[in-house]
């Protein structure tokens, strides 16, 4: 399987001087891993790019209404609709499941999907827009042109619900999806001649894959690097941030518990952002003590926490926070 061209780097954004820029000092493929979402996605990108089109937004589906965002470990299993005793005789992390459910996860994949493309978060976070397979170049596109998203240029959610509960319609709650424009009227006939699904206009036009594989598809990834020396999608820019926010009306000397937990679910916002508020990353929110109050959907930052452990990666942090700023 060859892969398109590595994407275009589109617009601004400090360079990472992490993983991504010490790999190649190792002589090593720093790499997503092919069969999760965000290697796809990449793939899209990548299709998009090499085709010609412009990119407008890109994203992966999602089961989720805005109340799933205050899920914990202790509530999780109703939003599955499994039963005590189906829980029971698996093997189920409580934690893992619930980072799925209250958008944790998904903001970790979109922050690094915009880190590995040039597309950028929304500014207050993801939007989980409810759309099914019809309607993604409805929806996924610019405000100015009727649909969701303030600009073009960013990454977000298609729920599978919408938020009184009821299931979209054709949904994508596995998939991942691209929309994109046409560049001119020549392209948008063809469009309309290919039958691409698109919006009313017939400029914007999507693509996606209905489904991702997981752990069966990795393979992929190690081929392309180890035959090929390419990654399958990678995080070389720092323009978006996955930070921790609270779940609730936390006191001084309280614990945060990390992602997946209790206390706080991630949101991704553009980088700049925060870096600006000095934002906490859901990465560093486990186990860490609170030295002042938090209220509920606030972000949490650096200055509400007690740093005695991992001092290094604190400072790897610090850096990077440089970088936004510069």
């Amino acid at each position: 399987m060859r892969l398109p061209p590595l994407r275009q780097q589109r617009g601004t954004g400090a360079q990472m001087r992490g993983l991504s820029s010490r790999a190649p000092m190792k002589k090593v493929v720093y790499s997503m891993a092919y069969g999760d979402q965000p290697a796809a996605i990449c793939e899209l990108v990548d299709w998009v790019h090499a085709s010609g089109f412009e990119l407008v937004a890109a994203g992966k589906g999602m089961n989720f209404c805005p109340h799933y965002r205050y899920s914990t470990p202790d509530t999780v299993w109703g939003f599955f609709g499994w039963s005590e005793e189906e829980v029971a005789a698996g093997d189920f992390n409580p934690k893992m499941y619930n980072s799925f459910t209250d958008g944790t996860k998904a903001a970790i994949e979109m922050a690094a999907v915009a880190n590995a493309t040039g597309l950028d978060c929304p500014e207050d976070g993801l939007a989980f827009h409810p759309a099914g397979l019809h309607d993604l170049a409805r929806v996924f596109k610019p405000q100015s042109e009727g649909g969701q998203l303030a600009r073009a240029g960013l990454v977000d959610i298609a729920a599978s619900r919408e938020p009184d509960g009821r299931v979209v319609v054709n949904n994508i709650q596995y998939g991942m999806f691209v929309t994109f424009r046409a560049p001119d009227e020549y392209t948008r006939a063809c469009f309309q001649q290919y039958g691409l699904l698109t919006d009313d206009s017939g400029w914007y036009g999507s693509m996606w894959r209905p489904f991702h594989l997981i752990g069966l598809e990795t393979s992929v990834s190690v081929l392309n690097a180890v035959l090929r020396g390419e990654a399958t999608g990678s995080s070389t820019l720092y323009r978006a941030d996955a930070v921790a926010t609270a779940k609730g009306d936390f006191k001084a000397g309280d614990y945060l518990d990390g992602e997946g937990g209790f206390k706080v679910w991630a949101k991704a916002i553009p980088a700049t952002r925060a870096a600006k508020v000095n934002a906490l990353p859901i990465g560093l929110a486990h186990h860490i003590k609170l030295k002042r109050d938090i209220a509920r959907d606030q972000i949490v930052t650096l200055d509400d926490v007690e740093i005695k452990d991992d001092l290094d990666i604190f400072e790897m942090r610090r850096a990077l926070r440089e970088m936004a700023n510069s």
